[in-house]
């Protein structure tokens, strides 16, 4: 079951390192290879904060006219698909083009598209490009580079699960995105995240955060075993709460 909106506007409270601090107490997944994007991205818009929403899932391929000439529809389909769907949605672009990145999927019209069929952003592995207009749109891009063009650009498939950056994602898949990157969190991990994020968050700021700050007037010493003590009740903390051991 999908989180009430309420949750997600939580959720986008905070970076996308906090989500994953959260999401790593509660997960059975391999915290350094899943659910993480594993190659670099870049965030365009990153005046505008973190994103979260459910993906989206769409392949292009923009160097390959045959797709235009055989799909006189497809963009009307591809549309219907994501309007089926309540927002918010973020739409995950995999191009079959890459490295060599020749066209985009995305500028001015289809971000103001998307965006009135209840999307706030996209991740996408090729390029976008009108990225003031794309902005001004209210809508969030993260991608692999800029490119002048769309080429020969038309939704191949979309629904289906795909791979950006290195990391497998699912139509339907809660994603939170900001400038460090994305998590796209399993089905199984959605419920218990924001609390764990919650706790998690908070864990750090009365014990770590607290201790390194509380630091002036303190002699080199004391400060270590000020430090040292917080190590402790942090890690003391995460295993009572999770019975995990956490970062610290």
């Amino acid at each position: 079951m999908r989180l009430k909106h309420k949750d997600l506007l939580e959720l986008k409270r905070w970076n996308t390192p906090s989500i994953y601090n959260g999401w790593e107490q509660i997960t059975n997944h391999d915290i350094a290879k899943e659910c993480i994007n594993l190659e670099p991205c870049q965030d365009f818009m990153s005046q505008m904060g973190p994103m979260v929403g459910y993906a989206m899932t769409v392949v292009i391929e923009p160097s390959n006219p045959d797709h235009v000439q055989k799909n006189v529809e497809t963009w009307s389909e591809y549309r219907r698909y994501i309007a089926a769907t309540h927002g918010p949605k973020i739409v995950v672009v995999q191009d079959l083009d890459k490295p060599e990145i020749c066209g985009s999927f995305w500028g001015e019209v289809n971000s103001n598209i998307h965006h009135a069929l209840g999307c706030v952003g996209t991740i996408t592995d090729g390029a976008i490009r009108d990225v003031d207009e794309i902005c001004n749109a209210g809508f969030k891009a993260i991608a692999r580079q800029l490119c002048v063009g769309h080429a020969h650009v038309i939704p191949v498939r979309w629904d289906c699960e795909i791979e950006v950056f290195g990391c497998r994602i699912h139509p339907g898949q809660l994603i939170h995105a900001d400038k460090h990157g994305f998590i796209a969190i399993p089905e199984c991990d959605e419920q218990g995240l924001l609390e764990a994020v919650q706790f998690m968050d908070s864990n750090e700021c009365k014990t770590l955060i607290e201790a390194a700050r509380s630091s002036q007037g303190k002699t080199m010493g004391e400060i270590l075993q000020s430090l040292d003590q917080a190590t402790d009740d942090f890690g003391k903390n995460t295993k009572r709460k999770f019975k995990r051991k956490g970062e610290w």
